[in-house]
C-alpha cells in the first residue's frame, strides 16, 4: 500500500535542508507529508524475514517469522536518503496507512541478531539540541560515513545505528509515553533498556522507525501478528 515514489520528490540531503530551521510541530507535518507521498526508498519496501521461536504449553516450539523492514524509516531514494525519527503518534499513523506496525524489543534483538550488518552506535552529545534537525542530518551522515566503509549494499538487514520506537505491555499504563529500546553494542547488550521515560510527543536524532508486517508466519501458516502477540 505504500504509494510509488514520486517523480521529482526531495532527496534527503535536499528534504534535511528544507526542514530546517521548522519547529517541531512543523517538521513532523512535513515528515509525514512525505512518508504519505511515497517519497521513501524502495528498498525498504521489500521486507526481511526474521526467524523466531515460542515455547509451546506442550514442550515442543512453535517457528515464527516475522517480516521486519531492512533499515529505519527514512525520506529519500536509494541513494540519497534521511533516516526521520518521529513521534509515536506520527509512527503508529505511517505503520497503519502501509498496513505495517512497530517491533517489540523482543523483535528488536532477534532483528539484531539476525542482522548482516551491525553498526557501531555513535551517540552525540547530550544537549537541547538533540530534537534538532541538525542534529538528525548530522547523525544521518555519521551512519552514511559508516556504512559506506562497511560496504553495505541497499536493503540488506542492518542493526545498531538508532533506538527502536517499540510497542510494550507497559504503555498500557503510560498512555502518555513513548517506549523506545535498543541500539545494540557489538556484544548484543543494548544502550538504552526499555524506556518510558519520554511523553509521545519526544523524539531525538537517536530514534528510529522500524516498520514490520502485521502477518507473520507460524510454522508456515499466516497469522495477524496482534492474534499471537
Amino acid at each position: 500500500t505504500i504509494p510509488v515514489r514520486p517523480a521529482g520528490a526531495p532527496g534527503g540531503r535536499a528534504f534535511a535542508e528544507e526542514i530546517r530551521g521548522l519547529g517541531d510541530d512543523e517538521r513532523e507535518s512535513r515528515i509525514q507529508h512525505e512518508l504519505l507521498s511515497g517519497n521513501i526508498p524502495d528498498f525498504l519496501r521489500r521486507l526481511q524475514p526474521i526467524k523466531m521461536a515460542q515455547p509451546a504449553a506442550n514442550g515442543a516450539s512453535a517457528d515464527i517469522v516475522v517480516c521486519a523492514a531492512p533499515d529505519y524509516l527514512a525520506v529519500g531514494s536509494n541513494d540519497d536518503f534521511l533516516l526521520v525519527p518521529m513521534r509515536l503518534g506520527t509512527a503508529l499513523f505511517m505503520a497503519a496507512q502501509y498496513g505495517l506496525t512497530l517491533p517489540t524489543p523482543r523483535i528488536v534483538d532477534a532483528i539484531y541478531a539476525q542482522a548482516a550488518v551491525h553498526f557501531v552506535p555513535q551517540p552525540l552529545p547530550a544537549s537541547d539540541r538533540m530534537r534538532s534537525t541538525d542534529y538528525i542530518q548530522r547523525h544521518n551522515e555519521m551512519i552514511g560515513t559508516q556504512r559506506s566503509a562497511l560496504g553495505v549494499r541497499a536493503g540488506e538487514l542492518s542493526a545498531g545505528h538508532k533506538k527502536d520506537l517499540v510497542l510494550t505491555n507497559r504503555l498500557w499504563s503510560h498512555l502518555d509515553r513513548v517506549a523506545i529500546y535498543g541500539w545494540h553494542l557489538a556484544t548484543g547488550e543494548p544502550i538504552q533498556p526499555l524506556s518510558t521515560v519520554h511523553g509521545w510527543r519526544y523524539a531525538d536524532y537517536s530514534h528510529g522507525v522500524r516498520l514490520i508486517s502485521t502477518r507473520v508466519f507460524v510454522g508456515g501458516f499466516p497469522r495477524s501478528i496482534f492474534e499471537i502477540m
